[in-house]
């Protein structure tokens, strides 16, 4: 859910070339990633129930709060979700050209979209396996150009420096690499599906931290010492185009490219259906509460997944197919950024109000630790919010249009109010392990 691989980075080295895009990948997990994953260690531990970060912040903050969670997550998913089937595509492509003619991309994509969805409705450990697989396989070829690169030292030798005039620049590289390290509470939203969430969770958070790093900084580390330089990387596909110049040919054929292209598919695959899998629990668990119609939460009495949810997340994300939302990562992280405030929120508000909730993880330092844990997160947020205000979408500035997108959510929660119900406090002691 947070990692598909080494993919997506390449722009992070166009724009802030080799050192600062290496100094970034290894800097940004600990002030970004590492608080994230202690906050949500913490209230995963105290609070594993099916809907997550929603009912985290629906607890500690109250109903109105709660809902702005989930709506601020599913809007953001707008603008992330349909971007995996495209990249699928834009993979696909170059290993069958057929699927770039008319609208057979197109049908490609909702090829990615069904199949998704069908393993979803499979249940949590059919995507669970899936996913870990896909995740293995896909970095299989950056492991093998780590692997051969101290056979190819020097021999594409060049500067190493961002490509001049790139428009992207060290802020945009940061931006990126806050975009590929995001997303570590979509794992929350099914922990009534997840065995013993309240260990799993916390130990789960910090290894893939460190997993998720190595994947992006490794490669990149390899490629600098063969020579290759850093304007490659400004390419569509340049990792595919790196593999062929690391691999070389083999009766004709670029081998390590093909596998790159391959991974580049699965990459695709494996985090749209992770997401899938996380973004439909948040209205499995808001009809559940009765703030939305309750035949979203009807379930597969098989797998137990919320097979309405499923298919209503999935048909609205397949009519955004082809709208290009690569151009808004800083308004996708703008959103999400602004939900994980609230969790950070919440994380303080739960440690003043419920003090005796049994956290089998905790944040450290006490509560001045729970406080300082969202300071360097915000501040790499405010700094997206800057960088959107550059942006136009639609015809208006990003900084304006994500503002609205935020707001509309005050008035779908004043529109649905006789849909919703009191909040329920349940006690800590109910919330057991599954």
């Amino acid at each position: 859910m947070v990692s598909g691989g080494t993919y997506g980075t390449e722009e992070i080295i166009h724009g802030a070339g080799y050192g600062r895009g290496i100094l970034i990948l290894l800097f940004l997990p600990l002030f970004w990633s590492l608080p994230t994953a202690f906050m949500i260690g913490e209230l995963s531990s105290a609070l594993p129930q099916e809907g997550g970060y929603y009912a985290w912040v629906r607890r500690g903050l109250g109903n109105f709060w709660g809902f702005q969670e989930a709506w601020l997550s599913l809007a953001a998913s707008i603008f992330d979700m349909a971007i995996y089937p495209t990249l699928f595509v834009f993979y696909l492509k170059q290993i069958a050209p057929w699927f770039g003619v008319g609208n057979h991309g197109v049908l490609a994509g909702l090829f990615v979209i069904a199949a998704c969805a069908a393993l979803n409705v499979a249940g949590v450990r059919v995507v669970g396996i899936t996913s870990l697989w896909l995740f293995f396989l896909l970095s299989l070829p950056f492991a093998l150009v780590v692997v051969m690169t101290p056979l190819k030292v020097g021999v594409f030798a060049g500067p190493h420096s961002a490509a001049a005039g790139t428009s992207l620049g060290l802020l945009g590289g940061v931006m990126v690499a806050m975009w590929n390290y995001m997303g570590w509470d979509n794992a929350s939203t099914i922990a009534q599906e997840v065995e013993r969430p309240q260990r799993t969770y916390p130990r789960a958070m910090i290894a893939a931290v460190i997993l998720v790093a190595l994947t992006y900084v490794l490669p990149f580390v390899a490629v600098y010492f063969t020579g290759i330089p850093a304007s490659t990387f400004g390419e569509d596909g340049s990792w595919a185009t790196i593999g062929g110049l690391v691999g070389g040919q083999v009766l004709g054929f670029e081998w390590l490219r093909f596998l790159i292209v391959l991974g580049g598919m699965m990459s695709a695959f494996g985090m749209f259906n992770a997401l899938v899998m996380s973004y439909s629990r948040l209205p499995l668990a808001m009809a559940r509460e009765g703030m939305l119609p309750k035949i979203i939460a009807k379930t597969s009495q098989r797998s137990n997944a919320p097979w309405v949810a499923i298919l209503v997340c999935a048909s609205g994300w397949a009519l955004c197919l082809g709208l290009g939302f690569q151009r808004l990562i800083t308004l996708d992280i703008t959103l999400y950024g602004a939900s994980l405030m609230l969790e950070f929120v919440t994380l303080v508000v739960l440690r003043i109000r419920e003090p005796e909730l049994k956290r089998e993880f905790r944040v450290p330092g006490g509560l001045p630790g729970a406080v300082l844990a969202g300071v360097f997160p915000l501040a790499l947020l405010l700094l997206a919010m800057v960088k959107s205000g550059a942006e136009t979408v639609l015809g208006m500035n990003g900084l304006l249009f994500g503002a609205l997108m935020i707001f509309s959510g005050f008035a779908v929660y004043a529109a649905t109010r006789k849909l919703r119900t009191p909040v329920r406090t349940v006690p800590s002691s109910a919330i057991e392990a599954t």
